[in-house]
């Protein structure tokens, strides 16, 4: 009895050893996935509760239940404290971040820069125009007393109403659209808001800020300030490989940088958005994977390589002012504002915000070849170039930072939206935001929500309301 039990405590010992491992190596993955995962939590949470509150107005816990709602967001605790206009998040006490909002600015995230120093900057903006009710639409928000005999208006409204009442395409929970416009041949003849959401409320664009982006490229081209077949002016760049990358490289998504564009764990674009405070400059910094112009890799990175681009072309002493002079108040974009990172450089990948209707207008000038109220804005054959597929797009989907439905007029099954013409051409952000634009049929669509709901659909019943 007593050699049984001798023999037995070895084995006995070997299996708590072997238990311990895997609770240590366990415990060793934990924490180095919580290291790398808890700050891109708190640094997404921090931002975009604080563009919320302080930018949009919203009550903290409706976003919360909205926007941040469920894991691994309820890891974390947050604080809004308005007498600094901030939000500071953590995961039990670990991961710290803290956001703050700058009025004519909104909101920035601090990682390696001090409050103080960020706070410090200057920043020298336009006066923002006042409201034009009384200006008809376009510049102003009086819309027409007429509707157009191309369209059914029964139809119009049928299709809006569906898409507000839109299930997610992306699982079970309602899509919680809160703006969805039309217009037609330059005119708005529908939109429709959600409980509590009206035609001036700001809303966020997220990746539909990059065509933003490229719109003001476009306008840098006009003025001849920069040319988009020359190496991109990127300081890091001389004397490397890197030199090689073009303007037009950045703007097709086809730079060849290793970048990884993943949202579901800790990647290149969430580090560069929440753990770095000059975003550019950690894009500029990655080594490349493939030729620049030969591969398609779709890249936050590459935008904001862009609005540092547009910093350095126009100087400091017009940066911030420029988007708004150059492009917004000149088309009627009242409500636009676009948010820095923490070295001053417009977040040209993510956050723009405006009202539905600005956005709307934005479509609108693309549909207008780039001119408003007869003058030219984009330089002419900018619009048309931003819609040819990128050459190393294999599916031909995407332009200047603008996705294409598929120049394939024949095949309507290899079209991104097969019940849309295929000179269809969008903006496209995160959580199903988008402004499609369809020139054949003179027709801009916006959609804002919570969540990304079918677009076939509702743009085949937009569509079907136009007449025969």
């Amino acid at each position: 009895m007593t050699t049984t039990v001798a023999r037995k405590r070895p084995i006995l010992r070997r299996v708590l050893q072997l238990l311990a491992l895997v609770l240590l190596t366990g415990l060793g993955y934990g924490i180095y996935y919580a290291s790398r995962a808890f700050p891109i939590i708190t640094g997404y949470f921090a931002k975009n509760m604080a563009s919320a509150v302080f930018l949009q107005g919203r009550d903290s816990e409706a976003v919360r239940r909205e926007d941040l709602a469920g894991f691994p967001f309820s890891l974390a605790s947050y604080k809004v404290d308005r007498s600094d206009s901030s939000v500071s998040v953590d995961v039990w006490g670990f991961a710290k971040h803290k956001a703050i909002y700058r009025a004519g600015l909104g909101c920035t995230l601090l990682n390696q820069r001090t409050e103080s120093e960020v706070r410090a900057q200057r920043f020298v903006l336009p006066a923002k125009p006042q409201i034009a009710d009384t200006l008809a639409w376009p510049m102003g928000d009086r819309r027409a007393d007429s509707f157009p005999v191309q369209l059914d208006p029964e139809k119009l409204a049928l299709a809006m109403d569906h898409a507000l009442m839109a299930a997610s395409s992306e699982g079970n929970e309602p899509g919680l659209t809160r703006s969805f416009l039309v217009l037609y041949d330059g005119q708005l003849v529908g939109e429709r808001y959600s409980e509590g959401v009206d035609k001036n409320l700001v809303q966020i664009g997220w990746s539909m800020s990059k065509s933003m982006t490229a719109a003001l490229i476009g306008i840098l081209v006009k003025e001849r300030k920069l040319d988009p077949d020359a190496p991109a002016p990127v300081p890091e760049w001389k004397g490397t490989d890197r030199a090689a990358i073009r303007l037009r490289d950045l703007l097709q998504q086809c730079s060849g940088l290793d970048f990884v564009e993943d949202y579901a764990k800790p990647s290149e674009v969430t580090n560069m958005l929440f753990r770095t405070d000059d975003m550019a400059a950690f894009t500029a910094g990655r080594p490349l994977a493939h030729k620049p112009g030969t591969v398609f890799n779709y890249s936050s990175g590459n935008s904001n390589i862009l609005s540092r681009i547009i910093r350095q072309t126009v100087g400091e002493e017009q940066y911030a002012s420029y988007p708004y002079t150059a492009l917004f108040h000149r088309i009627g974009m009242r409500s636009a504002l676009l948010e820095p990172d923490a070295s001053g450089t417009y977040i040209g990948s993510s956050y723009s915000y405006a009202t539905a209707r600005d956005f709307a207008r934005f479509g609108l000038l693309y549909l207008q070849d780039g001119v408003w109220n007869g003058e030219r804005i984009l330089p002419e054959g900018w619009v048309a170039a931003s819609t040819q597929p990128a050459p190393g797009d294999p599916n031909r989907r995407y332009g200047y930072q603008f996705w294409l439905n598929g120049r394939d007029a024949d095949h309507p099954g290899q079209r991104k939206f097969p019940d849309a013409p295929a000179d269809l051409y969008y903006c496209k952000g995160f959580n199903g935001q988008g402004v499609y634009i369809i020139p054949s049929k003179k027709i801009v669509v916006v959609r804002l929500g919570q969540h990304p709901i079918d677009e076939n659909t509702f743009l085949r019943e937009v569509l079907a309301a136009v007449r025969p």
